[in-house]
């Protein structure tokens, strides 16, 4: 009887966590052969039946009749005299089968093999979301906010899935309440532990290429492909696209009559300003692509230190590097070449880091920061908008352009 009720809550767990009959048959043989070893030192001689669905269980030990007195196994021996008050029949080297109940392992056995179960049970549960997120890395995911930290959300899926998604993970114009439904990629799954940490993230460039595959139907349907997307999450991005079918114009299916088709992409993402390009296999070209919206004259690459010279007219300057030099930013690493902005028809001009004896490293740094690494790019800005694009004060910047000024009349 106690055989029925222990299977009986045991099968509570299948019940509750949707295990497979197959499964917890396995988990159970293993929980019950644990605490044979515990009690008899090996289980090699048990048989161990398990129906799960009807409550049943039978644990039978099987040992040799041996010669009173010459017993030295007692676990996988018994005397003939013995065997005899099992059934008066059995001979010496006879196999004797004897069931074996769940009151002989003890009530302290007993209740560990609960415990054990129950252990066992969410480390099946734990490898299996596991395993099923895992195939999920890189896809989009939607989960509802369950708890708002300092440094993170944590979020629910309908499974009751627990997913992260860390404050750096997010927009910085995200707001999220209790009960909001949250899209985003999932971006890594780890163990912590016997316990998987699911990370989502909605500032990864693969979520900005997944929102494409989703709202762009000839993406998901692949005439059209996504060669690369780089991003500032928030302010601003760059993915460059090509087709095969000569019929397609990808960018024009990307963005739509008069951005229809993006414009669900950028509001998912914060009305992040999103540049389409056409991909080229020419490296001139695509530097020119990357640096739009500004209109670039010629460009000179060194392929051996992957830098690129680009020249414009003055008055295409502030469009190359863009506002905070997110422009040159993104078509730097859309193109993999470190671009240098030059003007035409100025000559005269001098690299910044050629005044790193009277301007200290990290001012130099903050300036190219936004793109500006010259002292005319620096001169010609206006001293209020670098203060606001740079982390410098105004008294700094005023000695700066001082410094500049003197060298180039000079």
């Amino acid at each position: 009887m106690e055989n029925i009720a222990l299977i009986e809550s045991f099968s509570e767990f299948k019940d509750d966590k949707f295990i497979d009959r197959v499964t917890l048959m396995a988990i159970l043989e293993d929980v019950f052969r644990s605490a044979l070893k515990r009690k008899f030192g090996s289980d090699d001689n048990f048989d161990i039946i398990i129906n799960p669905d009807k409550g049943d269980l039978e644990i039978w030990r099987n040992r040799v009749v041996v010669v009173d007195g010459e017993v030295e196994d007692p676990n996988e021996q018994i005397s003939l005299s013995e065997a005899r008050k099992i059934e008066p029949d059995f001979e010496v080297g006879e196999d004797v089968s004897e069931e074996v109940k769940l009151i002989d392992l003890g009530r302290r056995a007993i209740l560990a093999l609960r415990q054990n179960l129950i252990s066992k049970i969410h480390e099946h549960d734990n490898t299996t979301i596991y395993k099923h997120f895992k195939d999920l890395e890189g896809e989009i995911y939607t989960a509802e906010v369950h708890h708002i930290r300092h440094k993170a959300i944590i979020l629910l899926d309908d499974e009751g899935n627990e997913i992260i998604m860390p404050k750096e993970r997010q927009i910085p114009s995200d707001f999220f309440r209790k009960g909001d439904n949250v899209r985003g990629i999932i971006e890594s799954v780890e163990l912590k532990g016997n316990k998987p940490m699911i990370i989502m993230s909605r500032t990864s460039p693969v979520f900005l290429e997944q929102l494409f595959f989703q709202e762009i139907p000839e993406v998901f349907d692949g005439l059209i492909t996504i060669k690369k997307a780089v991003r500032i999450p928030g302010e601003k991005a760059k993915v460059a696209v090509d087709s095969y079918d000569d019929r397609i114009d990808p960018v024009g299916a990307c963005v739509g009559m008069k951005g229809s088709r993006i414009h669900g992409i950028v509001r998912e993402l914060g009305n992040e300003n999103i540049d389409v390009i056409n991909w080229t296999s020419n490296p001139q070209l695509l530097v020119t692509r990357a640096l739009s919206p500004a209109r670039v004259s010629s460009v000179k690459l060194n392929d051996e230190k992957m830098t690129a010279q680009v020249y414009l007219r003055p008055e295409e300057v502030s469009k190359a590097i863009g506002r905070g030099g997110h422009n040159i930013r993104l078509a730097g690493q859309l193109t993999g070449y470190e671009i240098d902005v030059f003007r035409e028809g100025v000559e005269e001009d001098v690299e910044l880091t050629e005044f790193s004896d009277e301007i200290e490293a990290w001012i130099i740094d903050e300036f190219k920061k936004i793109g500006l690494d010259t002292a005319r790019s620096i001169m010609e800005q206006d001293v209020d908008d670098l203060v606001k694009r740079t982390d410098l004060e105004e008294e700094t910047i005023l000695e700066v352009v001082r410094i500049l000024k003197e060298e180039l009349e000079d």
